[in-house]
């Protein structure tokens, strides 16, 4: 997924405490290694009534940034939609985290289906460098209504956590069942601007679950713009990192676990399996048959190779399929070339949300 070539301002932030930055140092990949699962939770509202569904996931990846080597990363994927007020709304996260837990590359969008005005928000934050680049594009009907791009150092960004990232730190506090005190690290605000966020421990409460009485840790994760009120979360965690409850304080919808998983336990690891080298005789396979199922066999193998160090193809995939059913065009094939057209690998210089301000090459002329 490429980023804008043009140049954007870059701003200044505040910085966050040594305590933050040490923790963030201090976690490694024995400790994440459990935290990579898939979860599905249901939307309710006050009532009890479903609204949606929220899912997350976190996986082992790969990262190829432009001209430098392919890394080993971990690929987090979220989503939620549903129906709040009458109004369908959906947001989604497609991320790539270092082992160090810094953001290289997050898609975020934002879309809410007013009758009137349908809103779009979409901001994408990559890596290039000793820079750090934000773009955000507001789309409102069928008329781009803003477009911005900043840039940061990322010597200045030690202790962020973006919101892909959010996810991976809640887990690894839910397991350890503590949170660092007197810590304030840097996130994004609601404009995806640079502030400070922090962690509170709000200790153990009980709560039914599929008709099971289970022990959650409850942790509040507040972010605190420069302008404007603080946003507050509620997470309540199971001892192994599933979570089973989510709150955003002043909204009308709750996240709710309706299913125990099976948890995680890492003291439990089953040993490696152990396969014998059969020797291959390569002189019966002389026959243009053979040599046919054996050119067969080596495509399926580098295709199956590719889609496994490549699971944002599903991600990407879902994206569009959840914005199709949200959009439902007229002209199919002309909204898929739009959606795809940015990820595109080969195409001119400029800013990928630049593009949207131009006539569409796959709509004809009126």
């Amino acid at each position: 997924m490429d980023d804008a070539d043009s140049p954007a301002p870059v701003q200044r932030v505040q910085a966050a405490s040594e305590g933050a930055t040490e923790f963030l140092s201090l976690i490694g990949a024995e400790e994440l290694s459990p935290c990579l699962f898939a979860e599905s939770l249901i939307m309710v509202s006050e009532s009890g009534q479903p609204l949606g569904h929220f899912s997350v996931s976190v996986q082992p990846a790969c990262y190829e940034e432009q001209g430098r080597q392919e890394e080993d990363c971990y690929l987090v994927h979220a989503t939620s939609q549903g129906t709040i007020n009458e109004v369908p709304c959906s947001s989604s996260i497609t991320a790539y985290i270092s082992k160090r837990l810094e953001t290289l590359e997050q898609h975020q969008q934002e879309y809410v289906k007013f009758r009137a005005h349908p809103l779009d928000r979409k901001t994408h934050v990559v890596k290039r460098g000793g820079r750090l680049v934000v773009t955000k594009i507001i789309e409102e009907g069928e008329h781009e209504v803003q477009t911005q791009s900043v840039s940061y150092n990322c010597s200045s960004l030690r202790g962020l956590i973006s919101e892909a990232a959010n996810l991976l730190v809640l887990r690894v506090l839910a397991r350890r069942r503590a949170v660092p005190q007197n810590t304030t690290f840097l996130a994004f605000d609601t404009e995806a601007r640079i502030c400070t966020s922090t962690y509170t421990a709000m200790g153990f409460q009980k709560q039914l679950v599929d008709m099971t009485e289970v022990e959650v840790f409850v942790i509040e994760r507040a972010v605190c713009p420069d302008e404007g009120i603080p946003m507050t979360w509620q997470f309540y965690f199971l001892s192994d990192g599933h979570l089973a409850r989510r709150v955003q304080v002043g909204s009308p919808a709750t996240m709710l676990l309706q299913q125990l998983p099976l948890l995680i336990d890492v003291d439990e690891v089953a040993p490696r399996p152990v396969f014998e080298k059969k020797p291959l005789d390569w002189e019966e396979d002389v026959q243009l048959y053979s040599q046919f199922l054996d050119r067969k066999e080596e495509l399926q193998a580098g295709h199956t190779s590719y889609a496994r160090r490549h699971p944002e193809l599903r991600a990407l995939l879902a994206d569009f399929l959840q914005l199709l059913l949200l959009h439902k065009p007229d002209d199919v094939l002309t909204f898929a070339a739009e959606f795809f057209a940015p990820f595109a690998s080969q195409r001119p210089p400029g800013s990928t949300f630049h593009a949207s301000g131009r006539p569409s090459p796959f709509r004809g002329r009126v």
